[in-house]
């Protein structure tokens, strides 16, 4: 038994939650937004700075690149300088800005899919032209396609990559090795990379992620990493990241485009939050992990035992679960409505995540195990009922 209870449930309802604002009998569990409360070191700081009852203009203290540095250093064996880090207002707003400050109008920027969905509004809504280089996902779980990768990367009108690590719908952690081989085509044809790690503290129990810029010289070299206690402490709604920029000339740009937009300065709560996660919080986390992938490996369970027309993909990171659903319904926007519709189960439909995300759903198992439960009986209904329609995808 763990000091953290992870089992209490939270009434959501009626706080202003963009997860929860649905119907009374609905359940969600899409958006990477968890149902836990966040760690009481959190909670504490927070508490004893609005106690202090003066919220003016914040700045960015020592503490908070202290923090940072140290949480990285002993979690991830990546050792930043504090020159290199650069308060952002959040991981979304960063990459946006820096989409605009990097490329020009009318250029490529590659993205992996299926991947995280508003990697696509970052890219379009700025002008530019998003290029899915596919991954490979099949019974091996997912992979890089090298092949196709350069050959999307060697576009003369590609100037961007937007690498997702660890990967998100799928949960993969990439491994030094590929992340290398990454770094050294981008160098190799001129393209940066915008490394969003903002899922990286969330890993099974035993496992590591690997930072992008800590491989190589040159991942270090042509690289922006995005990070943020934002997943892995439920924190998003503070708005707090940062972003490290290990060489100074893409620094300098990258900070003068993130001061430009005006997202690189805190509000009274950003940083309160960030050392007080990276400070307090570990054994937290460390609970946190051990209860989400038992989550995972209890959906992985039911599945294989009650659904055994979905495949779930295997995935060593992440809060989320990335399932194959072809062999019930090649449409999983028109199967994720069905489910909705039927069951009340929100999910998240796999085409949002790009064409290679056809076919699949995610699914958000963050929450109460009781939650997890009702939501994989929910899922089995749904699946039944679909079938018995005998309608055709």
């Amino acid at each position: 038994m763990g000091k953290y209870d992870f089992d209490k449930l939270v009434n959501r309802r009626g706080t202003d939650s963009y997860k929860w604002d649905v119907g009374e009998d609905e359940l969600p569990m899409w958006v990477a937004d968890m149902d836990y409360q966040t760690a009481p070191g959190i909670r504490e700081a927070l508490a004893a700075r609005v106690a202090h009852g003066i919220f003016g203009y914040a700045d960015v203290t020592d503490g908070w690149y202290e923090a940072y540095i140290s949480w990285w250093t002993k979690r991830h064996g990546f050792d930043m300088k504090k020159e290199w880090l650069i308060f952002a207002t959040g991981v979304v707003p960063a990459i946006s800005c820096l989409v605009r400050k990097l490329t020009t109008p009318a250029e490529k920027v590659v993205i992996q899919t299926p991947v995280y969905n508003i990697f696509f509004n970052s890219i379009v809504n700025n002008g530019r032209v998003p290029l899915e280089s596919p991954l490979i996902v099949d019974e091996y779980g997912i992979r890089m396609d090298f092949e196709q990768l350069e050959a999307d990367l060697s576009d003369p009108q590609t100037t961007l990559m937007i690498l997702c690590n660890p990967q998100n719908p799928g949960g993969k952690i990439w491994d030094a090795d590929t992340l290398r081989k990454v770094a050294d085509l981008c160098d190799k044809y001129g393209v940066r990379v915008i490394s969003d790690e903002v899922h990286c503290d969330i890993v099974a129990p035993g496992k590591r992620y690997v930072p992008f810029a800590s491989v190589s010289d040159t991942a270090a070299k042509i690289s922006v990493t995005c990070m943020s206690p934002s997943k892995a402490f439920n924190v998003a709604g503070i708005h707090s990241a940062a972003v490290c920029v290990p060489d100074e000339i893409l620094r300098n740009k990258v900070w003068r485009g993130l001061n430009t937009d005006e997202v690189a300065e805190p509000n009274s709560f950003a940083t309160t939050v960030a050392i007080a996660a990276y400070t307090k919080s570990s054994q937290w986390l460390d609970e946190l992990n051990g209860y989400i992938f038992d989550n995972k490996e209890y959906v992985d369970s039911y599945v294989k035992e009650n659904i055994p027309s979905v495949k779930v993909i295997k995935g060593d990171a992440t809060y989320l679960m990335w399932m194959d659903v072809r062999d019930i319904c090649a449409d999983s926007v028109r199967l994720c409505e069905y489910i909705r519709q039927t069951t009340g189960l929100y999910i998240s439909n796999g085409r949002q995540f790009g064409k290679a995300g056809e076919g699949f759903v995610r699914i958000n198992v963050a929450c109460p195990r009781e939650i997890v439960k009702l939501g994989m009986e929910k899922f089995k209904e749904a699946v039944i009922l679909f079938n018995g329609t005998k309608g055709k995808c």
